[in-house]
């Protein structure tokens, strides 16, 4: 790819990923020169290989990380080398080089006790190992690039080119007549396309240097429940919300806690020059129009199911 208009050359790492897969494509679209690695290409624990691949890089977009949240509950020093250690090693070759990295985090650094939505300096207090790994990237990329370095929290994501709830609530419609859904989480459901958008505009005004280093949430405006969430994935898709039945989260018991309360507030978008994230409805109705989405919801709609 060519074109100027990024300002020099982009690196995004994890990028055979969900999130990945989308901000590579964001970039086409800008005509943004950019290469992308995934795992196989680039392990990011790998001090010389970091180096390496950093060189006449300009700015990273670190989509790479472990993402097994319950996993990371017996594996968390496995965890924390890929997203407290694998960061830290990025941000120490940005800063040699001086690239601006653009760190992918998670709600999941924060107690999730709120009764509104938590700051971007709010203090952090993760309750699972995964929320654990994820400050130590984000404690690193504060201590090494003051100036460069951009922590991008995000929470309950969903896209085409992964495993996702909104996927599994599509390919459940097809065989079962109720589902029982968690209705006592609040969050965010944020699309992986949309939030591909906003990386690469947060970038653009980095380099430009209009964004100001730091905390940013990348989440969609507005919050729901993960029940709350399928009903409105089945409404749009033209199936019977009724079909999915509310339920609480001690009918769930998994390895990791899960944060109870998990809405952002999205204030400091406005000294990058940005708005926050349009609401979840509306990224919802855009996702399910797309042509994985489609292909999923027809099976459900054609079933004897409901």
């Amino acid at each position: 790819m060519t074109g100027d208009r990024g300002k020099g050359r982009w690196l995004v790492t994890g990028a055979a990923g969900m999130l990945g897969r989308d901000v590579l494509a964001e970039l086409r679209r800008h005509a943004i020169e950019a290469v992308g690695l995934g795992r196989a290409e680039l392990d990011i624990t790998d001090r010389a290989a970091v180096r390496s691949a950093l060189q006449g890089v300009t700015l990273v977009v670190n989509c790479a990380g472990w993402t097994d949240v319950d996993g990371a509950e017996t594996a968390e020093e496995a965890a924390a080398a890929v997203n407290g250690t694998g960061v830290r090693i990025l941000a120490e070759a940005c800063a040699a080089n001086g690239a601006r990295l653009l760190q992918i985090s998670t709600d999941y650094v924060l107690p999730g006790d709120a009764a509104e939505p938590y700051a971007e300096d709010a203090a952090t207090g993760p309750v699972n190992a995964y929320g654990r790994s994820k400050l130590i990237g984000e404690q690193a990329v504060a201590e090494l690039l003051p100036r460069n370095g951009y922590v991008v929290r995000t929470a309950w994501l969903y896209g085409e080119h992964g495993p996702n709830f909104v996927a599994t609530m599509l390919k459940l419609a097809a065989l079962r007549d109720t589902l029982d859904v968690v209705d006592d989480q609040q969050g965010q459901p944020t699309w992986s396309a949309a939030l591909a958008r906003r990386l690469v505009e947060l970038g653009r005004a980095a380099l430009a240097g209009r964004a100001p280093a730091g905390i940013y949430h990348g989440t969609a405006s507005g919050a729901t429940t993960w029940c709350g969430l399928a009903r409105e994935v089945y409404r749009l898709c033209d199936l019977d919300p009724e079909r999915i039945r509310p339920t609480t989260s001690d009918s769930f018991v998994r390895p990791a806690v899960r944060p109870a309360f998990s809405v952002l507030a999205h204030d400091r978008w406005a000294r990058a020059g940005l708005a926050p994230m349009s609401d979840w409805h509306q990224q919802l109705a855009e996702a399910l129009a797309t042509p994985g989405f489609t292909a999923l919801a027809r099976p459900a709609r054609e079933s004897r199911v409901g």
